[in-house]
C-alpha cells in the first residue's frame, strides 16, 4: 500500500511542512508561551489567506501554497474551548466536577490541588 504524503510519523509518510493551526490551538492551556506567539505568527504571516469568517482553515503549507479551505467543526470547536479554558479555567473545572473523570483522575495517580 502507498503511503500519502502527510504531516504525520514516518510510518504515515514523509513530513511535508503543512501546519494545522487547531493543533497549536489546541495546546493552549498547556503552553500558551509557545502556542500563542505562534497562532499570532499564523496570523500575522498569512491571515490573509489563512484566517476566515470561523478562524483558521483546517490545515495549511507554508512551503508550498497549498491551503485546505475546509472549516471542520471539532476542529473550531477544539480551538475555542481551549482558548476558553486558557482564559478562565472554565472548561478544566467543567469537567473536574465530573464523577468518572474525577475517579479515572486518582486511579492515575493524579492528586487534587488547591
Amino acid at each position: 500500500m502507498a503511503m500519502l504524503p502527510g504531516g504525520g510519523p514516518p510510518g504515515m509518510g514523509p513530513i511535508d511542512g503543512t501546519v494545522v493551526p487547531c493543533a497549536v490551538a489546541g495546546s493552549l492551556p498547556f503552553t500558551p508561551a509557545l502556542c500563542l506567539p505562534t497562532l499570532h505568527h499564523f496570523k500575522d504571516r498569512w491571515g490573509d489567506q489563512i484566517w476566515g469568517r470561523y478562524g483558521f482553515v483546517d490545515a495549511f503549507n507554508p512551503h508550498t501554497g497549498w491551503i485546505n479551505p475546509d472549516v471542520i467543526g471539532i476542529d473550531v470547536g477544539i480551538s475555542a474551548l481551549m482558548a476558553m479554558n486558557l482564559h478562565s479555567g472554565a472548561v478544566w473545572k467543567a469537567v473536574s466536577r465530573v464523577g468518572s473523570i474525577q475517579k479515572a483522575l486518582e486511579l492515575c495517580g493524579f492528586v487534587k490541588s488547591e
